[in-house]
């Protein structure tokens, strides 16, 4: 009885054979668990994948460090279990990358249904460039970045001091500056959720583009390991191209507003016509016929 009174309205995604169907309380959290089982089940099959693959995936990972080292200089680990924490890590991660598109279909059957039909058709741009925005991330992390930042530091190797860095801290950095950079690259999917609901558009974005690329020249400056203005122009640049993104992303969700907004006045103007020509028709007085 207690579960009666807590219903919520949606549909199962895997009964289509009952559109109007109600899920209770405790069937939508068995429903979120199922998901998640699944989620986790296709992550831990993507690192047994990666478990094949994990001494070229880690070459990958760490080529931009061995290219900075010094010549015949390798990667250390100091604790017992550090190589084998790394390789685990690894194989996390390529599950991840590669069970990617399956969890966001489990997220999506699980959250869809308490959508509106309006809501849905929002999920594809948002997914869009979301991935877009992660994967430029990643890109701009791993072959401009982080090598720099590397580089950088391997210039402080000499006979006093011996550039040989852990592998524990070399990887903690690189997911560091990974997640980081990820994030930063999601300015268009950000302004497109603040575009759509209506807190920012084009011309204020517009206006604050000069307090804008100096927030992103202080963040530059903030994470370029030279002091070089040129290596914090590089770093600034993908920033300013994003912000620049971002402008014409509000610019066309304002113009499609506009339209909408300007076709639903139409429609209603076109309402208001008919009605009042139907009034006026029902008020005019109806010709007899002639009586032979």
């Amino acid at each position: 009885m207690a579960d009666q009174g807590l219903q919520i309205v949606s549909r199962n995604p895997d009964d289509d054979d009952d559109p109007h169907g109600r899920m209770g309380f405790l069937e939508h959290l068995d429903e979120l668990r199922t998901r998640i089982i699944r989620a986790c089940l296709a992550i831990g099959s993507g690192m047994l994948v990666s478990f094949f693959f994990v001494d070229r995936i880690g070459d990958f990972v760490l080529g931009p460090t061995l290219k900075a080292l010094p010549q015949g200089e390798a990667l250390i680990f100091t604790k017992p279990g550090e190589g084998f924490a790394f390789y685990v890590d690894l194989a996390l991660m390529g599950g991840v990358v590669l069970a990617a598109p399956f969890v966001t279909w489990q997220a999506w059957r699980f959250i869809a249904p308490g959508l509106y039909a309006r809501e849905r058709r929002l999920v594809v741009p948002f997914m869009l460039l979301a991935t877009a925005g992660t994967l430029a991330g990643a890109v701009f992390t791993h072959y401009v970045m982080f090598p720099a930042m590397i580089g950088f530091l391997a210039t402080f190797h000499s006979p006093a001091m011996k550039f040989v860095p852990r592998v524990e801290d070399t990887f903690e950095l690189y997911k560091t500056m990974l997640l980081g950079m990820v994030a930063v690259f999601q300015i268009p999917t950000l302004v497109l959720f603040l575009a759509k609901a209506g807190i920012v558009d084009a011309p204020l974005l517009w206006r604050n583009i000069k307090y804008a690329i100096l927030a992103i020249f202080i963040v530059a400056a903030v994470l370029t390991p030279s002091s070089d203005p040129w290596n914090q122009a590089i770093f600034a640049a993908p920033m300013i191209a994003l912000y620049l993104i971002g402008i014409v992303i509000a610019w066309c969700v304002g113009s499609r507003r506009r339209a909408d907004s300007a076709g639903d006045a139409e429609t209603t103007n076109l309402r208001l016509v008919i009605g009042a020509m139907a009034i006026d028709q029902a008020r005019r007085p109806r010709r007899r016929a002639p009586s032979c």
